[in-house]
C-alpha cells in the first residue's frame, strides 16, 4: 500500500505572498519526473524541455509588470529560484500568484 506524505512547508499561514517581498521559490514536475535534463559530470544538462523551462522563467515580468527575477537554477525534476513583487499586484495577477503559491505539489 502506497503512503502519500506531504511534506513540511515553511510557509507562514497568516502572510498573504502577493504583497511586495523577495520570495524564495521551487516549482517541481507532476510526480517529481526528470523532465528537464539530467545532471552528468555535476553539470546540469538542459534538453529541449528545460531550455523551455528557463524561457518561461525569464519571460514571467513580461506577463507580471510587478514582478522582478533574481536567481534561478533549473534542475531535472524541479525549478529553484528568487522573485521579488516589487509593487502592487492587479487582482486577476493577485489571485493567481496566492493560488500558485497555496499549492503544493502531491
Amino acid at each position: 500500500m502506497e503512503v502519500h506524505r506531504r511534506r513540511n512547508t515553511n510557509r507562514l499561514v497568516w502572510h498573504d505572498y502577493s504583497q511586495p517581498g523577495e520570495y524564495f521559490v521551487t516549482m517541481w514536475t507532476k510526480d517529481r519526473e526528470d523532465i528537464f535534463g539530467e545532471i552528468i559530470g555535476g553539470e546540469m544538462r538542459l534538453n529541449e524541455v528545460g531550455e523551455i523551462a528557463v524561457k518561461c522563467w525569464k519571460e514571467i515580468p513580461l506577463y507580471f509588470p510587478s514582478i522582478e527575477l533574481d536567481e534561478f537554477v533549473v534542475m531535472p525534476n524541479h525549478v529553484h529560484g528568487i522573485i521579488a513583487i516589487v509593487g502592487m499586484m492587479g487582482p486577476a495577477s493577485a489571485m493567481f500568484l496566492g493560488g500558485a503559491i497555496q499549492e503544493s505539489p502531491d
